[in-house]
Protein backbone atom coordinates (compact mmCIF):
# COMPACT_ATOMS: atom_id res chain seq x y z
CA UNK A 1 0.00 0.00 0.00
CA UNK A 2 1.45 3.04 -1.11
CA UNK A 3 -0.69 5.62 1.26
CA UNK A 4 0.29 6.90 3.96
CA UNK A 5 -1.83 6.75 6.65
CA UNK A 6 -1.94 6.10 10.73
CA UNK A 7 -3.81 4.32 13.17
CA UNK A 8 -4.96 5.88 16.42
CA UNK A 9 -7.98 6.10 19.03
CA UNK A 10 -10.51 7.99 18.40
CA UNK A 11 -11.34 11.48 20.31
CA UNK A 12 -14.95 12.71 20.70
CA UNK A 13 -14.08 15.17 18.18
CA UNK A 14 -13.98 12.36 15.30
CA UNK A 15 -17.65 10.78 15.71
CA UNK A 16 -19.53 12.75 13.28
CA UNK A 17 -17.32 11.38 10.58
CA UNK A 18 -16.81 7.80 12.03
CA UNK A 19 -20.64 8.26 12.07
CA UNK A 20 -20.61 9.16 8.00
CA UNK A 21 -18.67 6.35 7.24
CA UNK A 22 -20.88 3.87 9.28
CA UNK A 23 -23.80 5.16 7.22
CA UNK A 24 -22.21 4.71 3.57
CA UNK A 25 -20.83 1.71 4.84
CA UNK A 26 -23.66 -0.48 6.82
CA UNK A 27 -27.57 -1.45 5.91
CA UNK A 28 -29.57 0.96 7.42
CA UNK A 29 -30.12 -1.76 10.41
CA UNK A 30 -26.84 -2.58 10.92
CA UNK A 31 -25.54 1.14 10.65
CA UNK A 32 -28.06 1.94 13.78
CA UNK A 33 -25.96 -0.55 15.71
CA UNK A 34 -22.16 0.39 14.29
CA UNK A 35 -23.46 4.18 15.16
CA UNK A 36 -24.37 2.90 18.96
CA UNK A 37 -21.28 1.18 19.35
CA UNK A 38 -19.40 3.77 18.78
CA UNK A 39 -20.29 5.63 22.28
CA UNK A 40 -20.32 2.16 23.95
CA UNK A 41 -17.58 1.12 26.18
CA UNK A 42 -14.61 -0.57 24.54
CA UNK A 43 -12.09 0.96 22.05
CA UNK A 44 -12.34 2.17 19.02
CA UNK A 45 -9.48 3.08 16.67
CA UNK A 46 -9.67 5.10 13.44
CA UNK A 47 -7.48 5.23 10.37
CA UNK A 48 -6.48 8.70 8.81
CA UNK A 49 -4.45 9.51 6.03
CA UNK A 50 -2.93 13.18 5.27
CA UNK A 51 -6.81 14.08 3.79
CA UNK A 52 -9.49 12.42 5.95
CA UNK A 53 -10.10 9.94 8.38
CA UNK A 54 -11.01 7.05 5.86
CA UNK A 55 -11.95 4.05 8.77
CA UNK A 56 -12.71 2.50 12.47
CA UNK A 57 -12.42 -0.69 13.66
CA UNK A 58 -14.77 -1.28 17.21
CA UNK A 59 -13.13 -3.76 19.70
CA UNK A 60 -14.42 -4.78 23.04
CA UNK A 61 -13.07 -7.18 25.63
CA UNK A 62 -14.70 -9.57 27.44
CA UNK A 63 -14.47 -12.34 30.16
CA UNK A 64 -15.63 -15.86 30.30
CA UNK A 65 -15.48 -17.03 33.65
CA UNK A 66 -11.69 -16.20 34.39
CA UNK A 67 -10.39 -15.84 30.66
CA UNK A 68 -9.88 -12.62 28.98
CA UNK A 69 -11.15 -12.55 25.14
CA UNK A 70 -11.05 -9.95 22.41
CA UNK A 71 -13.52 -9.03 19.44
CA UNK A 72 -13.37 -6.87 16.54
CA UNK A 73 -17.12 -6.04 16.50
CA UNK A 74 -17.17 -3.46 13.50
CA UNK A 75 -14.57 -2.21 10.53
CA UNK A 76 -15.99 0.21 8.36
CA UNK A 77 -14.23 2.07 5.44
CA UNK A 78 -15.42 4.60 3.56
CA UNK A 79 -15.93 3.51 -0.02
CA UNK A 80 -13.82 6.33 -1.71
CA UNK A 81 -10.65 4.67 0.53
CA UNK A 82 -11.56 1.26 -0.27
CA UNK A 83 -9.39 -1.93 -1.34
CA UNK A 84 -6.19 -0.37 -0.35
CA UNK A 85 -5.45 -2.38 2.63
CA UNK A 86 -6.89 0.19 5.53
CA UNK A 87 -9.33 -2.49 6.76
CA UNK A 88 -6.27 -5.13 6.94
CA UNK A 89 -4.83 -2.60 8.78
CA UNK A 90 -7.10 -1.71 11.33
CA UNK A 91 -7.84 -5.31 11.95
CA UNK A 92 -4.27 -6.27 12.38
CA UNK A 93 -4.00 -2.73 14.52
CA UNK A 94 -7.48 -4.11 16.72
CA UNK A 95 -5.63 -7.31 17.11
CA UNK A 96 -2.35 -5.86 18.56
CA UNK A 97 -4.51 -3.37 20.90
CA UNK A 98 -6.09 -6.41 22.48
CA UNK A 99 -3.78 -8.54 22.53
CA UNK A 100 -1.21 -5.78 24.43
CA UNK A 101 -4.83 -5.90 26.89
CA UNK A 102 -4.08 -9.67 27.66
CA UNK A 103 -6.99 -11.29 25.48
CA UNK A 104 -6.32 -14.80 25.35
CA UNK A 105 -7.97 -15.25 21.96
CA UNK A 106 -9.23 -12.61 19.64
CA UNK A 107 -12.27 -12.97 17.72
CA UNK A 108 -14.49 -10.65 14.91
CA UNK A 109 -17.94 -11.77 13.37
CA UNK A 110 -19.19 -10.53 10.16
CA UNK A 111 -22.25 -11.11 7.53
CA UNK A 112 -21.34 -14.43 5.62
CA UNK A 113 -21.65 -12.34 2.64
CA UNK A 114 -19.29 -9.63 3.45
CA UNK A 115 -16.95 -10.81 1.36
CA UNK A 116 -14.39 -7.56 1.63
CA UNK A 117 -14.60 -7.67 5.42
CA UNK A 118 -14.13 -12.30 5.24
CA UNK A 119 -10.99 -11.27 2.40
CA UNK A 120 -9.83 -8.32 5.10
CA UNK A 121 -9.82 -10.25 8.04
CA UNK A 122 -8.25 -13.26 6.00
CA UNK A 123 -5.52 -11.42 5.51
CA UNK A 124 -5.02 -10.17 8.77
CA UNK A 125 -4.64 -13.58 10.33
CA UNK A 126 -8.31 -14.90 10.54
CA UNK A 127 -10.04 -17.99 10.05
CA UNK A 128 -12.97 -19.12 10.29
CA UNK A 129 -14.10 -20.98 12.99
CA UNK A 130 -17.25 -23.34 13.39
CA UNK A 131 -19.25 -24.15 16.46
CA UNK A 132 -17.70 -27.27 17.09
CA UNK A 133 -14.39 -25.21 17.87
CA UNK A 134 -15.98 -22.67 19.69
CA UNK A 135 -18.25 -25.38 21.97
CA UNK A 136 -14.80 -26.74 22.48
CA UNK A 137 -12.97 -23.76 23.87
CA UNK A 138 -16.35 -22.43 25.48
CA UNK A 139 -18.41 -25.67 26.51
CA UNK A 140 -22.01 -24.50 27.75
CA UNK A 141 -20.38 -20.66 28.12
CA UNK A 142 -20.34 -20.29 24.45
CA UNK A 143 -23.84 -18.92 24.71
CA UNK A 144 -22.42 -15.75 27.14
CA UNK A 145 -19.93 -16.11 23.82
CA UNK A 146 -22.16 -15.44 21.43
CA UNK A 147 -24.16 -12.82 23.80
CA UNK A 148 -20.65 -10.76 24.17
CA UNK A 149 -19.76 -10.67 20.71
CA UNK A 150 -22.96 -9.90 19.36
CA UNK A 151 -23.66 -12.60 17.29
CA UNK A 152 -26.32 -12.40 14.97
CA UNK A 153 -28.28 -14.32 12.30
CA UNK A 154 -26.21 -14.48 8.69
CA UNK A 155 -23.08 -13.97 10.56
CA UNK A 156 -19.43 -16.16 11.07
CA UNK A 157 -17.13 -16.31 14.08
CA UNK A 158 -13.49 -15.59 12.90
CA UNK A 159 -10.27 -16.54 15.01
CA UNK A 160 -7.29 -14.81 14.81
CA UNK A 161 -4.55 -17.59 14.35
CA UNK A 162 -1.56 -15.73 14.88
CA UNK A 163 -2.62 -14.76 18.34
Amino acid sequence: MSTEFTIRQMTPSDLPRLEQIATLSFSWFLRFFASYSLREEGSVLLCETREAIVGFAKLIDFNIGTDKYGCILWIAVHPRFRRKGFATALARAGTQHLKQDYARAIFASTQRKNKAALAALGKAGFGQVGFSALWHLFKWRIFEFYRDIRFAPGEVVMQNQLV
